[in-house]
This record gives structure tokens, sequence and C-alpha cells, in this order.
């Protein structure tokens, strides 16, 4: 048979022996979203796939929820916060500093800024860098931060 007159199989036909195809290409289908999921205590509905990439004001506001356990100031007024990177499949990436490298919050205030951020409903994951470079000064500190320690 020459190539003009091959026809290629409907779909649902059998293309050859042992192999029977529902649709016309080898393309794989596009997996569905899950509607319901089975567990143990029965059938629970699929969380909801979070749309859209995270905006940097909830993201700032989920930071600002975070304190610094010797000073009465969130650690975005103090100016720790030196960077946030949102991405479209919405993960952020913040890079933070310390008010000094032997800080004894050193462990837990990372931990602190990734979990906030992870409650944001579009935010996928998040990664929190410490970053030493540039060191952290007074001057970074906001106008509400320094009313707050009474720093003018």
């Amino acid at each position: 048979m020459d190539e003009k007159n091959q026809v290629e199989p409907a779909m649902g036909m059998a293309e050859e022996t042992g192999h029977f195809s529902l649709e016309a290409s080898d393309a794989p289908a596009e997996k569905a979203a899950p509607v319901s999921a089975w567990t143990p205590d029965g059938e629970v509905p699929a969380p909801a796939a979070k749309a859209g990439m995270p905006d940097e004001e909830s993201v700032i506001e989920a930071i600002a929820t975070v304190y610094d356990p010797e000073i009465p100031v969130n650690i975005y007024e103090l100016g720790l916060i030196y960077a946030i990177d949102l991405h479209e499949d919405g993960s952020v990436k913040v890079e933070m500093t310390l008010t000094a490298p032997n800080c004894p919050s050193a462990q837990e205030l990372p931990v602190q800024v990734k979990e906030a951020v992870e409650k944001i409903e579009t935010v996928t994951s998040a990664t929190v860098e410490i970053v030493w470079e540039p060191p952290w000064d007074m001057s970074r500190m906001s106008e509400d931060a320094r009313l707050a320690l009474n720093m003018f």
C-alpha cells in the first residue's frame, strides 16, 4: 500500500494486533484535576487548585505577622527583609537578614517567615534564605519601627 492510500485509524479502532487506541494520535491525554479523593475515612473533595501568582502586598502582610521575640516590632518594619521574589508557579523566595550574626532567633525566624508566607492561598511553596550582605543597621528600620522603639 502506498503512502497516499494509507488511512489513519479512526478513534477507538484497533491499529494493529494487541494495540487499541482511543485517540487518533499517540499524544498523551491531559490529566484532569481530581474532584475527590478516597481516604480511609471516606471520600473527600479534592483540595482546590491554587490559582494565580501571589502578590507582593499579601506576602508583606504575612511577613509582618512575624516578630523578633526580643524586639516588639515585626521583622518587615525592622528592615530584615531584603528581597521578595514572586514566581508565576506560586513559589516565593524571601531573602532576609538578622540584626546580628549571633542572633538567638536565627533558627526560628526564617521558619516562621516560611510558614507565614505559605499560608497565603496563592503560594505553592516558599523558601527563605538568610543573607549577611549588606549587613543590617538601624537605618533600615521604618519610621514606625523607630517610633515604637523610641529611636529617632
